[in-house]
């Protein structure tokens, strides 16, 4: 079977142009639909371990990333420094902006929960 656009033909460059950023448009629209934001209505628990859990474990031992669980040197941070290491991203961790503060907030408070177990 022939492949369905080999012998496509374009007017003139520009419209093989236009077509190329039409093509990239459109895929970027399905890709952003497709993915979404997949933390969005999460909080506590669930939204750590949908998002942290892959490098601090979900017992907050660490992996890839620095134990935040018991005993872990998290312990010792303030509240607000642990919002600033989730929304800026400490070191090789990426920053976490697009949660909400009401996000932002559950994590501090499921953390606080984690350590004391």
């Amino acid at each position: 079977m022939q492949h369905p656009f080999r012998n496509l033909q374009y007017r003139n460059a520009s419209d093989a142009g236009r077509v190329r950023r039409r093509v990239v448009a459109l895929a970027a629209a399905l890709l952003l639909t497709a993915c979404g934001d997949s933390t969005a209505g999460l909080f506590g628990e669930a939204l750590y371990e949908r998002s942290c859990a892959g490098c601090h474990l979900a017992d907050g031992s660490g992996a890839g990333g620095p134990a935040v669980g018991p005993g872990s040197d998290s312990v010792e941070l303030t509240d607000e420094q642990l919002v600033g290491a989730i929304r800026v991203g400490p070191g090789s961790m990426p920053g976490f902006r697009r949660f909400s503060d009401e996000q932002v907030e559950s994590l501090v408070v499921y953390l606080r929960e984690l350590q004391a177990r």
